[in-house]
């Protein structure tokens, strides 16, 4: 069991299983909300052991589509944790048990600031990842 909270406690869940993959974001919207290093989870691994009613969700304009969700009390960035998706993106940093997975891609590099030096080995992209 993986156990999560925000800063005050207010917000806690655990996830049944392993997220699938953690990746790093570097556009400018991800850094301003605290949210770049992701995990990503499936929605039926998540229960809520208190606080969902204390989350809150920004809802950005167009072009952008996601929206960030917070703890309304202390503002711990939770990635898209209200998210309907069978999978989506929390803040790494939001998870309190350690993590056996390592980041796998650094996306949005072309917005990456110069003072911040990617230090892995991890796959580099200027946009979002190309699927195949």
């Amino acid at each position: 069991m993986i156990e999560g909270s925000c800063c005050c406690g207010a917000v806690q869940f655990t996830l049944d299983r392993p997220p699938s993959m953690m990746g790093t974001c570097h556009c400018s919207r991800c850094r301003k909300v605290g949210a770049n290093v992701l995990v990503f989870v499936a929605r039926d691994s998540v229960s809520w052991v208190q606080g969902r009613e204390n989350v809150a969700r920004y809802q950005p304009e167009a072009p952008y589509t996601y929206g960030r969700c917070f703890c309304r009390t202390c503002g711990t960035s939770l990635g898209e944790i209200l998210s309907e998706e069978e999978s989506f993106p929390i803040s790494a940093h939001a998870l309190d048990s350690d993590l056996e997975i390592r980041n796998r891609f650094h996306e949005f590099v072309a917005e990456k600031p110069s003072w911040y030096e990617i230090c892995d080995a991890a796959e580099q992209y200027d946009g979002h990842p190309v699927t195949t």
